[in-house]
């Protein structure tokens, strides 16, 4: 028995060398080759953001090619900042103009903070309602609310100037988000998709006990909807951070704009003759980091209460 083992086992190692190789999956090879360029053509801008504002403001012009920072320096940093004089940033090729960056930021934060917390209140509430309340013509108010979804903001834009300015709400926080502040037709729906997922027999035990709607919406389907609420806070947040024309119509004074606007009033503000694109630069990637690094950390979890919402 030994003597055929030992006999056997160089056969098998033949025949294991002389197995031929798995083919090249070509299709995986091209999806991922794809996926590669896909994701260096969506980073590339953020590196060219981050290489302009580690570079000097005069040498850009002469460098504009280059793929490394020209004459590297972390000035346009410290002018946003305010951590550099006049002096040392029309050294630097600086355009002269003044960024009050944390005020701007606060302001955005106050903003972004106020329109999410008021959606997610007001949108649960109405999800709610049109997912477990029954009552005469509920779908088809549903599907006139859901309609709303194909009208372009921008056809709401003048009537709602024409209302904030009548209200004598103009360069106020409370014209800023107004619009925004109690419900948007996304929010509803992507709440009312989870709402109907959820089991009615918790409902129905805790109404046998004698909780009203109210108690079962708070204490129950709130703490078991804190996934996509979750979600829901992530997006709003992100979209009322980035918004730009309305905080643009209704707050044009200073101590109540945001820092997307003050980015632009900043770009357009050239007392030398050409914009401080390098500051301009280093306050824009600044002013995105937050973000960026709220969806890198909690994007996989917004993905997958879309896709579990029947989010398609």
């Amino acid at each position: 028995m030994s003597v055929l083992t030992r006999t056997q086992r160089p056969e098998l190692s033949q025949d294991r060398a002389a197995s031929p190789r798995p083919p090249i999956n070509w299709g995986r090879v091209v999806a991922w080759t794809s996926l590669v360029v896909l994701l260096i053509v969506t980073l590339f801008p953020f590196y060219w953001m981050l290489r302009t504002s580690l570079s000097n403001n005069r040498s850009l012009a002469s460098e504009a090619g280059s793929l490394l920072p020209a004459d590297f320096t972390l000035g346009a940093f410290q002018r946003v900042l305010g951590m550099a004089s006049t002096e040392e940033a029309l050294a630097e090729g600086g355009s002269g103009a003044n960024v009050n960056f944390w005020l701007y930021l606060r302001n955005s934060i106050i903003v972004a903070t106020v329109v999410t917390v008021g959606q997610l209140f007001f949108c649960a509430m109405a999800a709610y309602a049109f997912a477990r309340l029954r009552w005469p013509g509920r779908n088809k108010v549903f599907f006139l609310f859901l309609t709303a979804l194909m009208v372009p903001p921008i056809f709401t834009t003048l009537p709602n100037f024409i209302l904030i300015r009548d209200l004598g709400l103009l360069n106020t926080f409370a014209g800023i988000v107004l619009p925004t502040l109690f419900m948007t037709p996304f929010a509803v729906f992507f709440l009312r998709q989870f709402f109907l997922g959820l089991s009615r027999e918790i409902e129905e035990a805790a109404m046998i006990d004698g909780a009203g709607h109210l108690r079962i919406f708070f204490r129950l389907t709130i703490p078991m909807a804190s996934a996509p609420i979750a979600t829901l806070a992530i997006l709003t947040y992100i979209n009322a951070w980035n918004d730009y024309m309305w905080p643009l119509l209704v707050g044009q004074e200073e101590n109540v704009r945001v820092l997307t606007v003050a980015l632009g009033v900043f770009r357009s503000q050239t007392p030398q003759g050409s914009p401080d694109w390098a500051g301009l630069m280093a306050a824009t990637l600044i002013a995105a980091l937050p973000i960026m690094i709220l969806f890198a950390v909690l994007g996989r979890r917004v993905i997958n209460s879309i896709g579990f919402s029947g989010i398609k």
